[in-house]
């Protein structure tokens, strides 16, 4: 049996695209070690073919020297004595290498920005370049997606169903240790018009979030919802998605999760490509708000451009997400659930705004 030990912390949304390239190298008969931070750490659990190891990731990407020489220390030695055939260091700065260089392994890798093989590659879904890369495929032909891979195994809901279709809402997030990135996120008036037509509908609206959410709570006190934000744990998140029927959420965590579950997804972007990011599985859509922009998508992968308007959000109207949600809903009601799809929202963009190039003019000379 051979050994692959992974090295990836966070953000949740990462972790879980990356576990697909994991299950591929179980099923070829490996033993999969993972080194991972608290908050994923609840996910990780629940494949009994991962074996975490827990690590600061905070004070090792936020301490003092001390603090991360420590945590680094602390790896070394609950790794001192393993051999592995492949250590992958999933990040693309190389002072990671810190974590692994006692590591006896066959072969060790870190991402990289200079070698194609090692990159991921804009445009294309981070679950099947985790697998390219992780796996060492080629990278010629695939037609076939790789799809995410659900526990075998969750608590029960902890919200019993009413008999109404049942929408969860998770409108805060898009926030980790480094940034608050708040350009990803649809604004919150959006979300609370949103909640006001489907409860018009007669459909049940359920708040999600962690507890560093509490902010956006007063946005809906007027409203008739179920408020859990903060008070569910990973897997009970991931139970309570699998029993609903539709999740709406911007570029953030529980839309990961809500992957990895049978919910419907409606998802919201604008200054991130879905097309690297919406779970591939039947049921799923995204809605790529900014059509008509010359700057989408402006996220490079390691930051965003100082937008100080965040129209590309906002140019996808509460209407339009509740007529996608309600088809979703029709969809399931009715047993056909479509591939993975992403559309615009008509651009904003005055036509008479648009520039117009002649023909070159020629020197007189």
């Amino acid at each position: 049996m051979s050994r692959i030990l992974i090295l990836k912390f966070g953000a949740i949304g990462d972790v879980i695209m990356a576990i697909p390239a994991a299950h591929q190298l179980h099923l070829q008969g490996a033993q999969i070690d993972w080194v991972c931070g608290a908050a994923v750490l609840p996910v990780l659990q629940l494949y009994p073919w991962i074996n975490p190891i827990l690590i600061d990731d905070r004070a090792l990407v936020t301490g003092s020297v001390p603090a991360k020489l420590a945590v680094i220390g602390k790896l070394w030695r609950t790794l001192m004595g393993r051999s592995y055939d492949l250590v992958a260091t999933l990040y693309y700065d190389s002072r990671y290498r810190a974590l692994t260089l006692p590591i006896r392994a066959r072969r060790k890798l870190l991402l990289s920005h200079t070698d194609r093989t090692l990159r991921l590659l804009p445009g294309r879904h981070h679950t099947d370049e985790f697998a390219r890369i992780l796996l060492g495929w080629p990278d010629e032909h695939r037609p076939l997606p790789l799809a995410p891979v659900p526990p075998p195994s969750l608590p029960a809901s902890p919200l019993r169903r009413t008999g109404k279709p049942r929408v969860v809402l998770a409108p805060a997030g898009a926030k980790n240790m480094l940034a608050d990135d708040i350009l990803r996120r649809w604004q919150p008036e959006h979300y609370v018009a949103l909640t006001a037509l489907l409860i018009e509908q007669g459909i049940e609206v359920v708040l999600i979030g962690g507890p560093g959410d509490a902010w956006i709570q007063p946005q809906f006190a007027a409203l008739e919802v179920t408020d859990l934000i903060g008070q569910l744990a990973l897997p009970q998140t991931l139970a309570l998605l699998d029993e609903a029927d539709v999740l709406v959420t911007h570029d953030t965590g529980p839309l990961h999760l809500a992957g990895i579950t049978c919910v419907s997804i409606v998802s919201l972007f604008g200054p991130t490509d879905p097309r690297g990011r919406l779970p591939q599985r039947p049921g799923t859509l995204a809605i790529w708000g900014g059509e008509g922009f010359a700057c989408r998508p402006c996220y490079d992968a390691h930051s965003f451009a100082p937008c100080p308007a965040n129209d590309c959000m906002a140019q996808i109207t509460p209407t339009l997400v509740f007529n996608e949600v309600t088809q979703m809903l029709t969809d399931r009601a009715a047993g056909t659930l479509r591939a993975p799809r992403i559309i615009t929202p008509p651009s904003t963009i005055p036509s008479a705004r648009l520039i117009t190039l002649g023909p070159p003019k020629l020197s007189s000379s």
